[in-house]
């Protein structure tokens, strides 16, 4: 199919999506058989219905979606399942978000169109181009409160970007450095070794660096400027009906967020929301819930989270703004009737 015909496709029922469009899904039946994973025992446990998939502008649950990633990589016994994936994404598959690139003038301005429209193909999410200097800095995080576990989500991200740079660039192009918010895994060269880069773990966000240089006067091979103004349109429409983060979800976030600073107080978080404590007092007392009940649950999902990832229990206090570890182990006591090595040893 001719890219503008495709492209012209790829709009259709758009402006319903409240979480992530599911041609970010393209071709994950496929990848999963072919690491020996169950489809449909994944698919079902990770609540997606595979008939969605056949459809690239219906809205998947961001939820659901890093969950399924996860359990692709937990089911399949491949721990860096989300960069393989990523390995096989092609921009075109990626409908809205990659046509936007594509169809730019110049690689800079396919980078800078293409995070302009991330946060409309993707919900709940932090992204943001920074000029570094003589880079461009590529920042992506899931900021959605209630999904913690989403390392495969952000390699599968940041592989996606790599191959629509590479789509201009050449197969063998390479940022200047490659950083990951969760901890490094057992397989890291693979990252170096994929990135053709220095490739960094634990950070504060998800990043690629872009040397400006590499960009500069490189045109898009597809360029096309009226299915660029179509796209560009749909967007700026699209942009009009997005609903704002809800509060539960923005306070959750901010909660993670400040946790390793120790205990958050109402007034941080409030500061962080610009709100007065009053009116976000006020604001979740309308939504039926307390500043301090959010904390507890931001917490005991973040120590099953931990728990899961293998992290010694003395680390997970401070990770969790507790003071002592004997606090935490209370606490977790209270949450699940157990210790956290003995959660650890039945689940």
């Amino acid at each position: 199919m001719p890219l503008a015909a495709s492209g012209f496709a790829a709009l259709t029922s758009i402006s319903r999506n409240l979480g992530v469009l599911s041609a970010a899904a393209s071709g994950l039946d496929t990848v999963i058989a072919s690491h020996g994973g169950d489809v449909d025992r994944i698919f079902g446990t990770a609540g997606i219905d595979p008939e969605q998939l056949q459809h690239p502008t219906l809205s998947l649950g961001l939820g659901n979606y890093c969950r399924v990633l996860e359990e692709a990589a937990a089911q399949s016994g491949c721990d860096n399942f989300g960069l393989h994936y990523g390995q096989q994404f092609k921009p075109q598959m990626l409908g809205l978000l990659g046509y936007v690139g594509l169809c730019s003038p110049t690689a800079e301005a396919a980078l800078q169109n293409f995070a302009a429209a991330f946060p409309f193909h993707q919900h709940s999410t932090l992204i943001q181009l920074v000029d570094a200097g003589d880079c461009w800095r590529f920042d992506y995080q899931v900021r959605h409160g209630a999904i913690v576990a989403r390392r495969q989500d952000a390699e599968l991200t940041l592989g996606m970007l790599l191959n629509l740079l590479r789509h201009v660039l050449g197969p063998t192009w390479a940022p200047r450095a490659v950083q990951f918010e969760h901890p490094r895994p057992e397989g890291w060269h693979e990252h170096r070794r994929l990135f053709d880069a220095p490739v960094s773990f634990g950070q504060p966000c998800n990043a690629m660096l872009v040397p400006k240089a590499d960009l500069r006067d490189r045109a898009m091979p597809d360029h096309d400027p009226l299915l660029l103004l179509v796209v560009q349109d749909a967007i700026r429409q699209l942009g009009q009906r997005l609903p704002q983060l809800e509060l539960l979800e923005e306070v959750r976030a901010s909660v993670r967020l400040a946790l390793p600073l120790g205990e958050p107080s109402l007034e941080t978080i409030a500061q962080r929301l610009d709100l007065s404590t009053s009116q976000l007092q006020r604001r979740l007392r309308d939504q039926g819930a307390s500043f301090s009940a959010l904390v507890e649950g931001v917490r005991r999902d973040l120590a099953q989270h931990y728990l899961r990832q293998r992290l010694p229990v003395t680390d997970l206090a401070p990770l969790l703004g507790y003071s002592e570890t004997s606090a935490f182990s209370r606490a977790f006591r209270r949450w699940f009737q157990v210790s956290p090595r003995q959660w650890r040893g039945i689940s």
